[in-house]
């Protein structure tokens, strides 16, 4: 019997990323607008990856077949 290849989720791929101990990381949301009136170590904060909450790494299983 023939195995399909599954297809990775080509924006997902590009806005994760996965460090060497299996865990998702992310770039926080509310990056660009209004960044001048935000406080500037807030600003700063938010150039930094987050690790992904539990539930949505559970999705990137799906979305990411092959990291």
């Amino acid at each position: 019997m023939k195995t399909y290849k599954l297809k990775t989720h080509k924006a997902t791929a590009k806005r994760v990323h996965i460090t060497g101990s299996g865990k998702y990381t992310h770039l926080p949301a509310a990056r660009t607008k209004y960044r001048r009136k935000k406080d500037p170590t807030r600003n700063r904060s938010l150039d930094k990856r987050r690790s992904m909450a539990k539930g949505d790494a559970l999705k990137m299983k799906v979305l990411l077949p092959y990291s």
